[in-house]
């Protein structure tokens, strides 16, 4: 087969499996996976467009991570660069053509960029060939950019990036660009009733539930992992959990402005009836068409149910909310262990977690210290005590997500 001829096919491919990806920070994460892959390159960084800047997204290193114990990811910083000429990302965004570098650190005399070596120096890493690609959608507008660093041969010998890698990942970087504007579109669907949300109850902010779904997907790969489930199951899960989570309190649409606006403490009748946003949400997928409605029905419905059986709303009736399962004492059961549902469990921490760090209109922040000594007091209590461990063990990654999706940023 021609080399030209493979790959396209190879690209193809990779295009099928990004258009199956529907979670737009989940596909941020595989486009530049394949983006290195195509060229067999260590290391790279996915950057997004805000304003006259662009945000790192996310970013990936092979060496760096082979120094981590199985399970674990790297953390890296977040940061933002200026749209200019003055770095390599930032004039790649600026001018929308594509660079490719022998050596960062012996750059052709005449260029207006330099290489940043501050990040190696503090990843203790070396950076040597580079390629940056720009991200332009249809309207000949730069949404971002792709950077991979150190191509490798077959040895592991760091190379330069060849014309034709050139080509290919910019050819790549077209079909990469579409399938993020259709995620973009899918997360706006997704994101819609809970707008509605946003406008009537203070505690639903955009950048709530962003943190939320990305806790809950950190949280379940993790826990994946620990069960031994295979790699394309955990992401094919985590893809559509990660939309799933982010409708957890899609019922409140049908609460009353006067509840969901309280700023005092619910009557006992008004808990009641602020308990049964957990059905109500669940209702709205009842009979789902797909794996992520499934899950989005045990979110909304089991979110609120404790690990100890004390939790609500129990078993009840989607439409009418009553209890569909009673106890030798007339009493309606509730949830319990192991009989609520893997999301469930997860998005009762998350959720909880993100409520408690964050500052609102009616209660200010917990500490960070108060909140994680809460966290373990309910540890088998309120929470299963194996997600509460897992929270603990991918501790740095949680923090990460609250810093992609700041409060200010959303709100």
């Amino acid at each position: 087969m021609p080399i030209k001829m493979a790959a396209d096919h190879k690209i193809l491919s990779i295009d099928s499996d990004l258009n199956k990806i529907q979670d737009y920070d989940l596909l941020l994460e595989r486009i530049l996976y394949e983006a290195r892959r195509v060229v067999n390159a260590d290391a790279g960084s996915i950057y997004i467009r805000e304003d006259d800047q662009i945000a790192i997204k996310y970013a990936q290193n092979d060496t760096k991570q082979k120094r981590l114990p199985p399970g674990e990811k790297e953390v890296y910083p977040l940061f933002k660069i200026p749209i200019n000429e003055k770095s390599i990302s930032g004039y790649v965004a600026m001018t929308g053509n594509s660079l490719r570098l022998r050596d960062v650190y012996h750059l052709p005399a005449g260029l207006p960029f330099s290489y940043a070596s501050k990040y190696d120096q503090e990843s203790n890493y070396k950076t040597t060939s580079m390629l940056t690609v720009p991200l332009i959608n249809q309207d000949d507008v730069v949404r971002g950019v792709i950077q991979i660093i150190n191509a490798t041969d077959k040895t592991g010998k760091v190379i330069s990036f060849t014309k034709a890698d050139e080509e290919l990942v910019c050819h790549f970087a077209t079909k990469a660009t579409e399938a993020l504007q259709r995620a973009r579109i899918n997360r706006k669907l997704i994101t819609r009733p809970i707008a509605m949300a946003e406008m009537r109850d203070p505690k639903e902010t955009g950048a709530h539930v962003n943190r939320v779904a990305g806790y809950s997907g950190e949280l379940y790969e993790h826990w994946a992992y620990k069960q031994g489930l295979p790699v394309k199951r955990i992401a094919s899960e985590k893809d559509n959990f990660k939309q799933a989570a982010m409708l957890h309190d899609v019922g409140k649409v049908a609460i009353s402005d006067l509840i969901l606006k309280k700023p005092a403490k619910f009557t006992e009748e008004e808990y009641l009836i602020m308990q049964t946003h957990t059905w109500r949400g669940a209702h709205l997928f009842d009979d789902p068409e797909s794996d992520m409605e499934a899950m989005a029905l045990d979110v909304a419905l089991t979110h609120h149910e404790n690990w100890d059986g004390t939790g609500y709303p129990g078993w009840v009736d989607l439409k009418t909310g009553k209890p569909t399962k009673i106890g030798l004492d007339g009493r309606a059961l509730r949830r319990k262990g192991e009989e609520i549902s893997i999301w469930g469990r997860i998005v009762a921490i998350a959720d909880v977690y993100d409520a408690l760090v964050s500052a609102r209109v009616y209660k200010q922040a917990w500490t960070e210290e108060k909140v994680l000594d809460e966290l373990r007091a309910m540890k088998g209590s309120k929470f299963d005590p194996a997600v509460v461990d897992i929270f603990f063990e991918i501790y740095p990654r949680i923090l990460q997500v609250r810093q992609r999706y700041p409060d200010a940023a959303a709100d």
